[in-house]
């Protein structure tokens, strides 16, 4: 099973101020951790979805270290980043799967990624996603047969979206600290505390 991992990283963190994705969390920016932690995943194909503040977040991290591509449309919310995302990973060699994640939750490692390829290798499900706050988010793992869907989101539509409309094809992984995520400078303090 060939593994992809798209990173999504274009949003323009609005309520925080400045790029969240250049917030500091342990002496690294929260876009490195999510670059590390897909790096030191057992995946087959990596891509960054940069937009917003491109240039500015490009200087903070090696660009040899993931591939980025840009998002011209990234205003057009979420989703098209996702489907940026995921036509660069469809052109160059189809996975059977991908893991969409964020920049801004901190906690997420390789390990939990890992944990989501295994857990879909046992139970055989087209979608894995992490199990936080009484709900389910990303970081997801979606198998092929959703990729259509994936692509026909729009605006700020997520991926959880079609996640819930396949419950029976859905195992989750708990995560607590999954909801954990960067959106204003008190959730950075909470954080650094």
């Amino acid at each position: 099973m060939k593994t992809g991992i798209i990173i999504l990283a274009a949003g323009e963190s609005s309520r925080l101020g400045y790029p969240k994705q250049i917030a500091k969390y342990k002496e690294k920016t929260l876009l490195q951790l999510a670059i590390d932690a897909a790096n030191d995943a057992k995946v087959d194909k990596r891509v960054l979805v940069l937009g917003a503040n491109r240039d500015e977040i490009k200087k903070t991290f090696s660009g040899a270290s993931i591939p980025n591509i840009p998002n011209p449309h990234f205003e057009k919310g979420m989703s098209s980043s996702l489907k940026i995302g995921l036509e660069y990973m469809l052109k160059l060699d189809k996975p059977d799967q991908v893991i969409v994640m964020l920049c801004d939750q901190p906690f997420v490692d390789a390990k939990i990624l890992n944990k989501l390829i295994a857990t879909q290798k046992k139970e055989g499900k087209g979608i894995v996603a992490c199990a936080y706050s009484k709900t389910v988010g990303v970081p997801i793992l979606f198998g092929s047969t959703y990729f259509k869907e994936l692509m026909a989101l729009t605006g700020d539509e997520g991926a959880k979206g079609i996640a819930m409309a396949h419950e029976d094809d859905m195992v989750t992984v708990a995560f607590p600290k999954g909801k954990v995520d960067i959106d204003t400078e008190e959730d950075l303090r909470d954080l650094n505390l």
